[in-house]
């Protein structure tokens, strides 16, 4: 996948430009990247992932892109109760397979955004993993797994072909 791809993943699920939002499991931030292009100037983005130097990777590419975002990078492991402002929204992308444990998670994030506040979640759209992929939901589950978790409203947004696990989805739930 491309950035465009990632863009239209996400672009269905932010209603507005702007906002405080948060991208959690973010990596070197493909998915940032597209956050950012879609909140746009003015917006902020907390972006949490373990991994110190894939931040900084990310850092260096949405100052180079998006000067106009302010972009708070926290090393964290996300399964983890974080210190985050009230959050307008939420991406997840690609990491929430790997997680065993899927519904504390979701609790957490439906805790970290503000009334009316939207989860967007990308994923691969099997229930089958394997030992790179190791705990996927499909949309349907997703639907379950978010109604569990508080969320309403959920609804598909986009999907493409991926050669790793056939499809990849995006899905908005709101708080």
């Amino acid at each position: 996948m491309n950035h465009a791809d990632h863009v239209n993943l996400l672009q269905g699920g932010i209603p507005a430009p702007g906002g405080v939002w948060a991208d959690f499991g973010s990596g070197a931030g493909a998915f940032t990247l597209a956050l950012a292009e879609l909140i746009g100037v003015g917006g902020t983005i907390y972006s949490i992932d373990r991994d110190a130097g894939a931040l900084r990777e990310q850092e260096a590419a949405v100052r180079a892109r998006f000067a106009g975002i302010r972009l708070v990078t926290i090393t964290a492991d996300f399964t983890r109760r974080l210190d985050l402002p009230p959050l307008d929204g939420a991406v997840m992308a690609n990491a929430l397979h790997f997680v065993r444990q899927q519904e504390p998670v979701t609790r957490l994030l439906y805790n970290y955004l503000k009334p009316g506040g939207r989860l967007i979640l990308v994923e691969y759209n099997t229930d089958q993993g394997n030992a790179w992929v190791p705990y996927p939901l499909s949309y349907a589950t997703w639907e379950k797994l978010a109604r569990r978790g508080g969320f309403r409203e959920t609804r598909r947004l986009a999907a493409r072909p991926s050669r790793f696990l056939r499809e990849i989805y995006s899905a908005v739930s709101r708080r």
